[in-house]
């Protein structure tokens, strides 16, 4: 009886030891790419940004992420966004929607990405699937398909740049519908001189109004 207690004791504490093997602590990793980590989440925003005292513009948007750690430092709108656009008399000059933005801080840079669309006052409309917007050179450019339609013409091309006030803009490897009067201006303006040279990089002064190039055209 004491050999069979023995056994059954010897035994159990085999199996408990090697329960005691087989068993293992799981852990998850530590969280070390800050980068991931908004400073800031905000959900349904609507709210006036202003720049040196002067209000530039209202946002709307659906969520609104500010990363302080990501390089370059950014806000995003992953949820869409829509800006309205306003001058130093706080009158609004138009408004920019896309699916998505972010906004670089540091270089004062907004990048627009998906259905980019603008209207301002004076009746020109806006349509690409990308758009930058330079806040130190005061423009916007785009090096995708865009098409410009105002009250007298339509341009479409693979290359935009336009002051940010959308009244003196560049089209090129662009075709277009003029009006019989824009025809007749066309063939009395002096086309500039760097009108066939290749698109300037990003980050240079706004180009001449695209009313100075002579698009493709077909007469009735």
């Amino acid at each position: 009886m004491e050999g069979r207690l023995i056994a059954i004791s010897t035994l159990s504490s085999l199996l408990f030891l090697g329960a005691c093997e087989e068993q293992k602590v799981h852990t998850a990793p530590a969280i070390n790419d800050r980068d991931s980590v908004s400073m800031m989440t905000s959900y349904g925003v609507n709210t006036l940004i202003s720049d040196s005292g002067v209000i530039k513009y209202k946002i709307v948007t659906e969520r609104w992420d500010v990363n302080t750690v990501k390089q370059p430092p950014r806000w995003t709108f992953e949820k869409g966004i829509f800006l309205e656009q306003f001058d130093e008399q706080f009158h609004v000059e138009g408004y920019i929607n896309a699916d998505t933005a972010w906004y670089y801080e540091q270089q004062k840079l907004w990048e627009l990405r998906g259905r980019v669309h603008i209207r301002n006052v004076n009746g020109l409309v806006f349509d690409s699937e990308e758009l930058f917007w330079d806040g130190i050179r005061h423009e916007f450019y785009s090096h995708k398909f865009s098409k410009v339609v105002t009250p007298e013409r339509t341009l479409q091309g693979t290359y935009f740049r336009s002051d940010e006030h959308m009244t003196h803009y560049q089209v090129t490897n662009s075709v277009g519908s003029f009006q019989a009067e824009d025809m007749e201006s066309d063939q009395n303006a002096t086309t500039p001189a760097d009108s066939t040279q290749p698109a300037p990089p990003q980050r240079q002064a706004a180009t001449r109004h695209a009313a100075t190039q002579k698009p493709n055209y077909n007469t009735p």
